[in-house]
C-alpha cells in the first residue's frame, strides 16, 4: 500500500480518506491469529567540537600533540583554522563571478600539479572566450583572510586556472594550535524516534530493525558534537533488545516494560472523541457501530488538506528514523499525533527513511542477536587464519568484540540510508584484509598506536629525543606527496565532513529528509587506504641520526594529527580505538 502523501510529496498518489485505529492489544491478537521487515602519546580519543557559521569559523578540538611546551606553535594574530569552504569562497570572490567555479582537487595525480582548479569549461561560460583578465589572475594569486589557505601562485593551464597553496604554511597552521571554537548554537533540540523499538514482545529485533537504530545512534553522536540537544526515544523495554544494544555499543535509554495499556486506550478514546476529525463526531455514529478492536476512525485526508504540513520552522524537530516497511504506518501515527496534540512541538516532524535490508542465503529469518553472533564467529575465524594462535588468547576477546561491532556498523552505515542494503552472511563475506571494512579501519588505527608506542619506548631508551614543540618543527621537510594527501584530503576537511554528516534539512518542504551519515564511514575507509599506502612506503622511524630527526619529527606530528582524526571519527560510531591487533 502506498504511503499517505503530503501535499508536496506525492500529490497524484491515491490516498484513503479514512483510517481505522485499533486497540494495540487487539491488533496484536489479530496478527498472531493470521500470522506476522519488516593525538599525543597515551591520550584518550579527542572530543569533537566543530563550529561553523557560514564556513568562517571551523575548529576541531584535538588533544595537543608532541612534547615540550605542549607541542603547539603560537598561531599568528588573526589566523584561524583553514577550511575548504572558506578557501573556495575566497577564490570565487577573486574571480568576481557569482557562480562557484572552483573545485578542490583530491586525486593524487592531480595534486602533483595543483590544489584547486577552475575548469576550462566553467571559465568559458563565465568569461568571453574563457580568457581570464591578467588582473583577475593576479587577484586570485593574492587571496587571503581568516580560514583561507595561503596561495603560492595561480597559473592558466589547458585544464583551467590552477592554484597551488603554500604547503609548509598549511602544515604549520593545521598541525599547530587550534583557535578557540566559536560558541555553539543554543536552543536547538532534535528528538530521534526509532519506531522499530516499539515492537511487541513476540517480535524479535532483526537486521532490518538494526539499520535505523544504528543510524539514529550514529546521528545522535554527530548532532551532539555540533552542539545540538538530542533525545532518543522510545526507551528499550525488552531484555533481549537491551542485550543486543549492549553488544553493539548502542547508547540508548532503557525502561520498564510495564505500561497501563487499558488506561492509554481509554485516554486515546476520550481525546479522539473531542476531535472534529473523528468519524463518530462527523457522521453521528455511535461507538457501538465500530468493530470491537477499532478505537475510532479518523478523517486524515480532511486534516491534511486543512493543515500546512509540508514544512516548518522551530527550535525543536522530531525525526522519525524508520525503515521503509514501517514508513506508511509511521506517517499515519504522525498525523494522528498532530490531530490529538496540535501544539508547536508536534508541528515539525520529519521522516528519515531507511531502504530495505536484503539478506542473501538465509536458512531462516535471522534475528539481530544471531546476526551479531554469526559475525563474531566469522571475525574470530578470520583472525585465527591471519594471526594464528595469538588470536585464541583470552586477551583477544575484547578485540574480537570490537572488530565485530566495527564490521557490523560499517556494513550497516557505509551505504546511503535511502538505498537498499544487502547483507551477505557467507563466511567469505568477513575478512581482516578487505580494504572497505570496519576491521581494516581498526587495523590501521592500531598501526598508528603501535608506531607511537614504539617511538615512546625508543625515547625512554635514549634512542630518539622527545618530540619538540610544534614551533620548533620544520614542516618544509614534508615533501612526500602522500603527506600532502593526508593533510589536504583528511585533516583539512574533517570538521566539515562531520558538519555535513550531521546536517538535517528540517526546514525543507516535504516530510522526508535525507542525511549524509554514510560520509563518516566512507571518509574513514578512504583515509585508511591512503594512510596504509603511505605507511607501507615511508619509514617514519628511521635511523637515529640527528640529521634525520627534523623529518621524523614533522612526520610524527602529522601522523599524530591523523590519529586524532581516526579517534574522533570512530567515537561518533561508539568504536574505541584499538592499541594493537
Amino acid at each position: 500500500m502506498a504511503p499517505v502523501p503530503f501535499p508536496s510529496a506525492c500529490p497524484a498518489a491515491p490516498r484513503p480518506s479514512w483510517r481505522s485505529f485499533r486497540s494495540p492489544q487487539r491488533a496484536r491478537q489479530r496478527r498472531a491469529h493470521h500470522g506476522a521487515r519488516s593525538v599525543p602519546l597515551s591520550v584518550p580519543a579527542a572530543p569533537i567540537m566543530a563550529s561553523a557559521r557560514g564556513g568562517e569559523r571551523q575548529a576541531l578540538a584535538l588533544p595537543s600533540r608532541g612534547g615540550g611546551s605542549g607541542g603547539r606553535a603560537a598561531m599568528e594574530p588573526g589566523e584561524s583554522r583553514p577550511a575548504v569552504a572558506t578557501t573556495l569562497r575566497a577564490l570565487n570572490e577573486a574571480l568576481g563571478r557569482p557562480a562557484a567555479l572552483w573545485v578542490k582537487e583530491s586525486g593524487a595525480r592531480n595534486l602533483r600539479h595543483r590544489d584547486f582548479l577552475a575548469p576550462r569549461a566553467a571559465l568559458r561560460a563565465a568569461f568571453p572566450g574563457g580568457q581570464v583578465p591578467a588582473d583577475v589572475v593576479a587577484g586570485v594569486a593574492s587571496v587571503a583572510g581568516p580560514g583561507v589557505l595561503a596561495v603560492r601562485g595561480c597559473e592558466d593551464t589547458p585544464a583551467g586556472l590552477a592554484v597551488r597553496v603554500r604547503r609548509p604554511e598549511a602544515f604549520r597552521r593545521l598541525l599547530g594550535p587550534l583557535p578557540a571554537p566559536g560558541p555553539a548554537p543554543k536552543g536547538r533540540t532534535v528528538l530521534l524516534h526509532v519506531p522499530a523499538l516499539r515492537r511487541p514482545d513476540a517480535v524479535p529485533l532483526r537486521p532490518s530493525h538494526l539499520r535505523p537504530l544504528l543510524l539514529a545512534d550514529h546521528l545522535a553522536r554527530l548532532l551532539r558534537a555540533q552542539g545540538v540537544s538530542v533525545s532518543p526515544v522510545p526507551a528499550v523495554t525488552q531484555e533481549g533488545g537491551r542485550e543486543v544494544l549492549r553488544q553493539l555499543r548502542v547508547e540508548w535509554p532503557s525502561g520498564s516494560g510495564h505500561s497501563d495499556l487499558a488506561g492509554t486506550v481509554s485516554a486515546l478514546k476520550q481525546a479522539l472523541g473531542r476531535s472534529p476529525w473523528a468519524a463518530a463526531c462527523e457522521h453521528g455514529l455511535g461507538t457501538s457501530a465500530l468493530p470491537e478492536d477499532v478505537i475510532c476512525e479518523v478523517h486524515l485526508r480532511g486534516f491534511m488538506e486543512q493543515q500546512d504540513l509540508a514544512g516548518g520552522q522551530g527550535s525543536c524537530c522530531i525525526v522519525h528514523v524508520v525503515s521503509c516497511e514501517e514508513e506508511f504506518q509511521q506517517q499515519q501515527l504522525d498525523l494522528l499525533w498532530r490531530i490529538l496534540d496540535p501544539g508547536a512541538h508536534t508541528a515539525l516532524q520529519k521522516h528519515l527513511v531507511c531502504g530495505p535490508v536484503k539478506v542473501t542465503n538465509p536458512s531462516a529469518p535471522i534475528e539481530a542477536d544471531q546476526y551479531f553472533q554469526l559475525r563474531k564467529r566469522q571475525m574470530y575465524e578470520a583472525s585465527v587464519m591471519k594471526y594464528g594462535e595469538l588470536a585464541q588468547d583470552e586477551a583477544w576477546t575484547e578485540v574480537i568484540d570490537t572488530l565485530t561491532v566495527a564490521a557490523i556498523r560499517f556494513e550497516m552505515l557505509s551505504t546511503a540510508h535511502q538505498s537498499q542494503l544487502t547483507l551477505d552472511l557467507e563466511d567469505s563475506s568477513i575478512s581482516t584484509k578487505g580494504t572497505k571494512s570496519g576491521a581494516f579501519v581498526m587495523y590501521n588505527c592500531a598501526r598508528l598506536a603501535t608506531l607511537f608506542a614504539t617511538y615512546q619506548r625508543a625515547v625512554e631508551q635514549g634512542t630518539y629525543p622527545p618530540l619538540p614543540p610544534a614551533s620548533e618543527l620544520n614542516f618544509s621537510c614534508l615533501r612526500e606527496e602522500g603527506e600532502w594527501l593526508l593533510l589536504f584530503n583528511y585533516l583539512l576537511p574533517f570538521p566539515e565532513v562531520l558538519q555535513q554528516a550531521a546536517q538535517l534539512p528540517t526546514a525543507t518542504k516535504g516530510i522526508r529528509i535525507t542525511a549524509h551519515t554514510e560520509t563518516v564511514c566512507k571518509f574513514l575507509i578512504q583515509l585508511s587506504m591512503d594512510f596504509s599506502s603511505y605507511y607501507n612506503r615511508v619509514h617514519v622511524l628511521g635511523e637515529p641520526f640527528p640529521h634525520l630527526f627534523d623529518q621524523m619529527f614533522a612526520r610524527l606530528q602529522l601522523l599524530g594529527a591523523i590519529r586524532d582524526v581516526f579517534h574522533s571519527a570512530l567515537a561518533t560510531l561508539h568504536l574505541p580505538p584499538l592499541s594493537q591487533i
